[in-house]
């Protein structure tokens, strides 16, 4: 969450001349209403359902690059299916530097904006372990965007 899934995403898909996926943006559109609403409204399990839906549809378009939602890659049926057929990167950054991203958390569900440090904490710690499945760890710790963009195609490149 924070990490830049999203803009180092769109930076692949141009300079690999692939499709560009965005999980959450696609939710987003189709159910008319931002994460945090559908979480608040609909409830963090009608969320993960549409997610989950979304994601398998999409896992088998070729020449893609998807951003997935922090949350989305804890599924164990999201995660078996990409590490069975994609190439996956896990965009690691430290709590201290999501810190300074994440200032505005009234956009992430899971973020308690007076206890932002503890909330990454707990997500890092629940979720640290499964991200480490990934094929591949991308250290973002105070890199420009092209930086992490050409590490990942040299990376992908070699896979």
């Amino acid at each position: 969450m924070g990490v830049g899934k999203s803009t180092i995403g769109k930076s692949l898909s141009k300079k690999l001349n692939m499709k560009f996926f965005d999980t959450d943006s696609m939710i987003e559109n189709e159910e008319k209403m931002t994460v945090k609403n559908i979480f608040e409204k609909k409830g963090e399990p009608y969320f993960r359902k549409i997610e989950k839906k979304t994601i398998l549809k999409i896992l088998n378009s070729t020449n893609s690059v998807i951003a997935l939602g922090g949350g989305a890659f804890i599924n164990t049926d999201i995660r078996n299916e990409i590490l069975k057929s994609c190439v996956s990167f896990w965009m690691f950054m430290g709590v201290k530097n999501l810190i300074k991203r994440l200032s505005d958390t009234s956009k992430r569900p899971l973020l308690d904006g007076q206890n932002l440090e503890d909330s990454l904490n707990i997500l890092h710690e629940k979720r640290g372990k499964i991200y480490e499945t990934a094929n591949f760890k991308v250290d973002c710790n105070n890199r420009e965007k092209s930086e992490i963009t050409n590490e990942i195609i040299k990376l992908y490149e070699k896979n």
